[in-house]
């Protein structure tokens, strides 16, 4: 076995690898937002209100598909050309959006950008352990948290802009020039590896190939389920069924397999686990209010995509501001165990305070369980990532991060998926129940746009506006236990302590990196 190699970071060399990081950070948060204030208008305009769900819902299954081959591959290659092809396919991805002028081409495009995302996401978090020891590493996550956060605000408020000005395309157009920027940045200021592939080593096909079957039928089978198809229809079996049996043959698979995609030697780790459980909960809960707030607030509450956006400041302060507190106060103390196990119990105060709002309720109401939502989020997301990566050698970071990740993804996607299907057929049912037939609404419910709703005559807005909330309102109050849960289980983590030092050494396969991590 190779002798580790201790380095300590250089000061210049961090800070211009941590810019060109935040910028491709900004690149992948940003998308996941940015359309948010804009889907109801692009539905109305595309005609597809019944599949609002899939044009988030595409993004973040590209995401969780990709997310652990791009951490593998850059463990093993490095991750600037990683990253290049990340943000290369995250550029086309948004171009086709742009010209898009059906459903279809627009939830393929999205389909493309989440192809690149997953690499964005995934890479820039694990760039950072190649350069900033375990200890000093919670500042820059936290600030990367903070990125979220930022472009979390500035992505419905320029999806809201866009939408009310130049026109929805543009939520797309902006990603061509920060996708160029980003190529530039990380092309020249990301060192280049010197990893080489291992000419013994092949190459996980027949791993990577079940694991996208199986995460691909998960997600269509929480998309369609209750919706499109019965829960008990013979497609959403046959996709249960599915993805039961490829997740079944990937774990045979990856126990034997030189290079796994997921090595199963990850999950003897505790900390991992349970980061993983809590991860994947968060993302449930994150990415399912994230995904159809602010289309009910244009409905609703009668705002328009601006001022959703506007509205949507409290969580996404909270998250900026908390997951800088954080990350500073991790480096300084090298403590870390509770921030995600009150942060839990947190975020599951504000999914309790958002099940509570009615038509009725003052719009300080839905920002403030917005901002306690958002400070739970901040202090536990950035936090589970770092434990995760002080639990493995270095040789692998990248590999367990992206484990971290996918996990994470799947639950958001899966989140997304069934709050949108739940949401959706709620709607649908509620809307067929109580709305008049010549209630004015030509083109049936599928064409509602926020415009259209506040032009109805009085009795028919109303009945829309109680339908949207009846709809999505007491989703919330059932995600609230699942984060009652995860701070359970996240108790029971074990606090390390966080590595001083960086120990770089050749690139091994996995089960060899499994056997020390960074102390």
């Amino acid at each position: 076995m190779s002798t580790p190699v201790t380095t300590t970071p250089d000061k210049r060399t961090v800070q211009l690898v941590f810019a060109a990081l935040m910028l491709v950070m900004l690149l992948a948060s940003l998308s996941q937002t940015v359309l948010s204030t804009a889907l109801p208008t692009i539905v109305g305009s595309l005609d597809g209100a019944d599949h609002i769900m899939w044009v988030m819902t595409a993004y973040l299954l590209g995401m969780t598909v990709t997310m652990p081959l791009y951490g593998r591959f850059g463990d093993r290659f490095g991750r600037r050309p990683l990253l290049m092809v990340a943000i290369a396919l995250f550029t086309v991805g948004s171009l086709a959006g742009a010209v898009a002028q059906d459903m279809t081409v627009l939830v393929a495009a999205r389909t493309i950008q989440g192809l690149g995302g997953g690499g964005l996401m995934v890479l820039s978090q694990a760039a950072i352990a190649d350069v900033v020891p375990a200890r000093d590493r919670g500042k820059y996550m936290g600030v990367l948290g903070a990125v979220f956060g930022l472009s979390s605000v500035a992505g419905p408020l320029l999806g809201g802009w866009f939408t009310e000005g130049p026109g929805w395309r543009w939520t797309f157009w902006i990603n061509v020039p920060l996708g160029a920027l980003a190529f530039a940045a990380v092309a020249f200021l990301l060192q280049k590896s010197d990893r080489g592939q291992r000419p013994q080593a092949r190459l996980d096909h027949l791993g990577m190939a079940l694991l996208t079957v199986a995460t691909t039928a998960l997600i269509l089978g929480a998309t369609w389920g209750g919706h499109q198809y019965a829960w008990s229809s013979p497609q959403i079996l046959g996709l249960a069924v599915t993805t039961v049996v490829a997740a079944a043959a990937f774990v045979v698979v990856e126990r034997r397999a030189d290079e796994p995609i997921i090595p199963p030697a990850l999950f003897a780790d505790r900390n991992f686990n349970l980061t993983t459980v809590g991860v994947l909960i968060m993302g449930v809960a994150m990415f399912g209010a994230l995904s159809y707030l602010p289309t009910y607030l244009q409905m609703a509450v009668g705002v328009d995509a601006t001022h959703a956006g506007l509205m949507m400041i409290p969580m996404m302060g909270g998250m900026l501001v908390t997951s800088i507190l954080v990350g500073q106060a991790v480096s300084r103390t090298g403590t870390y165990r509770m921030y995600p196990i009150v942060g839990a119990v947190v975020t599951a105060a504000g999914l309790w305070l958002l099940s509570m709002i009615t038509v009725d309720s003052a719009r300080w109401k839905i920002e403030g369980a917005l901002l306690v939502m958002g400070v739970g989020i901040g202090l536990g997301m950035q936090i589970m990532t770092l434990i995760v990566q002080n639990s493995f050698s270095h040789r692998i970071v990248g590999t367990a991060t992206a484990a971290n990740n996918f996990f994470r993804q799947v639950g958001g996607t899966l989140g997304a998926a069934a709050v949108g299907s739940i949401f959706t057929a709620r709607l649908v049912d509620s809307l067929s129940d109580r709305l008049p037939e010549s209630g004015g609404t030509a083109g049936g419910s599928g064409s509602l746009t926020p415009d259209l709703v506040a032009h109805l005559p009085e009795p028919v807005r109303q009945i829309v506006v109680e339908s949207y909330n009846d709809a999505l309102m007491p989703v919330f109050l059932w995600l609230a236990p699942l984060m009652l849960a995860s701070a359970v289980v996240l108790w029971f983590v074990h606090e390390k302590p966080l590595s001083e030092t960086i120990e770089t050494e050749p690139v091994l396969d996995a089960a060899d990196a499994m056997t020390g991590a960074e102390r």
